[in-house]
């Protein structure tokens, strides 16, 4: 396993990081406990240091399984929360309509006021077990709170000793400069994928320029990019991939078309088309750390392989020659 330093802190993080979001169950059609720690603890005997969670995944869910594990090695690991999400309350701006682990609906809002943001640090200290956070990060934009009041929350946080660097998910380059204005961003955790690579344009650019550090989640595009999502898969209830573009047609015929493209290099570079995919996705610029979800042990040993693979550069090039001609519809 490579290690790569978050810039700007002495922080070092596992190349490819354990997302936590499946573990929790929400939107992913529920998630077996026994599982869930065992995989964890399989992540972290591997190599696979840093874990990446939030308290939305599964309301808590998520945050807590972590706790139980990493509880009498926290010096072993590396913690990524984040905050500014919401399903206990209606102040911010209203995000989407989902369901909790009971199916009741529940109204999800972003939300990151002062007194929000210090509170729900609390909470996921609580949680998480533990005294401090490696690096805490905003969900989602808010656009009812002031950057400012926001980031000098985070960086209050930060003099305590709560947390020990920020960082801020989904945001734009705008949005970056104004939050570094109040606190030092050192990485913005954005959706990047084979399929999905609009941050090139101008969030991978700036990042380089002004040594941040971004964490891609979302590379296997929730699962599409295993080249084992056919047209006849079967989805748990309260799975809401189906209702994503990239797998209604003609998007998932063309996907998987790509991937029997590909997969003659995974073939001769012994990888599986997830492997390859992730291999891919850690080798682009600035990409300090790869979110790779997991369910269980075995899921964990597949994706772990990916981090000593050795693919050319010709075959890399190769790859992004064939996904600059793939078309895909995202109106669907």
């Amino acid at each position: 396993m490579i290690y790569n330093k978050i810039p700007g802190t002495p922080i070092k993080v596992s190349s490819i990081t354990f997302g936590a979001w499946a573990i929790g169950g929400w939107m992913w059609g529920g998630a077996d406990e026994k599982d869930a720690l065992a995989a964890l603890e399989t992540s972290i005997d591997l190599g696979m240091t840093t874990i990446d969670t939030a308290p939305a995944y599964g309301f808590g869910k998520s945050e807590e399984l972590v706790g139980k594990v990493i509880e009498g090695i926290r010096d072993k690991v590396q913690i990524l929360t984040k905050y500014g999400l919401h399903w206990n309350t209606d102040k911010g701006v209203f995000y989407f309509k989902s369901e909790d682990a009971a199916g009741d609906p529940v109204d999800i809002h972003k939300y990151a006021s002062c007194e929000s943001v210090m509170k729900e640090c609390e909470d996921s200290l609580r949680r998480l077990r533990t005294d401090y956070i490696d690096l805490y990060q905003i969900h989602w934009p808010d656009p009812s709170t002031p950057i400012s009041e926001t980031m000098e929350a985070v960086a209050r946080l930060k003099e305590q000793g709560k947390i020990r660097a920020a960082g801020v998910c989904n945001y734009t380059v705008d949005l970056l400069k104004e939050a570094n204005e109040f606190v030092d961003i050192v990485t913005n955790q954005v959706p990047y994928s084979m399929v999905k690579r609009d941050i090139e344009k101008d969030i991978v650019p700036y990042c380089q320029e002004n040594g941040k550090g971004i964490l891609p989640y979302s590379p296997l595009q929730r699962g599409i990019l295993t080249g084992k999502i056919t047209k006849n898969y079967t989805f748990n209830h309260g799975d809401h991939r189906p209702t994503t573009p990239y797998y209604k047609e003609p998007n998932l015929t063309r996907i998987n078309n790509f991937l029997e493209d590909i997969k003659p290099i995974a073939d001769e570079n012994n990888l599986s088309l997830a492997q390859l995919v992730i291999y891919w996705t850690m080798k682009q610029p600035t990409m300090i750390s790869t979110l790779v979800g997991a369910r269980n042990p075995e899921q964990v040993k597949e994706n772990i392989k990916a981090a000593d693979a050795e693919v050319s550069d010709a075959d890399l090039k190769e790859i992004t020659r064939e996904l600059d001609s793939l078309e895909l519809d995202m109106t669907v």
